[in-house]
């Protein structure tokens, strides 16, 4: 499955807010990975998505051929890429399933497509079509006060972000929301 079909409509349970930004925060630091209830969506990859494989991933390198691997732009030596196929899909997504799951680089490990509705971003990236779908479905909970003001805090800062990409700053829709979960502590 490359993403949840259009009969699949049901709203995703995305966990408590407060526990899940928490977390987030850690995985964008990468003191762990992201623990995305993915079921059986392949949605970011098969979205025309570059991984960014950064050198210190021994064993993730080990793993994927060299040849589809090729230097990361603006990027020191050493960080790669590896680009998807002519369908825009991951080349290690093989039977829909990933092939090297055990040995993903960082950036599979880590991407939460939930930061979308976490940040009020939506995504504006044709290519992406089948991640927004999915991010549209998740429902965060708000077991108290504090949830909710976080989560207001994180909408806050990517509006704020918005409008410096407004004036020429110019993001793409992970990265604002990203950084809006980086940074929401100071709209508290």
């Amino acid at each position: 499955m490359s993403g949840p079909s259009d009969s699949d409509q049901d709203d995703l349970d995305a966990g408590d807010f407060g526990d899940w930004v928490v977390a987030m925060q850690g995985a964008i630091r990468a003191e762990h990975g992201s623990a995305v209830p993915c079921g059986d969506c392949t949605a970011c990859c098969t979205s025309s998505q570059f991984v960014h494989i950064e050198p210190d991933e021994t064993d993730t390198l080990s793993h994927i051929p060299t040849e589809l691997l090729f230097p990361a732009p603006l990027r020191p030596r050493g960080h790669l890429l590896l680009g998807y196929d002519e369908r825009g899909h991951c080349p290690m997504l093989i039977d829909g399933r990933c092939s090297i799951y055990e040995h993903r680089p960082r950036t599979c490990r880590t991407y939460d497509c939930r930061v979308f509705p976490a940040a009020g971003v939506e995504i504006d990236d044709d290519d992406k079509a089948a991640i927004a779908q999915r991010a549209r479905r998740w429902r965060f909970t708000y077991p108290g006060p504090a949830d909710r003001a976080r989560h207001d805090a994180v909408r806050a800062a990517a509006s704020s972000l918005r409008e410096r990409a407004a004036n020429g700053a110019a993001r793409s829709s992970t990265e604002l929301a990203v950084h809006a979960v980086e940074i929401h502590d100071s709209f508290l």
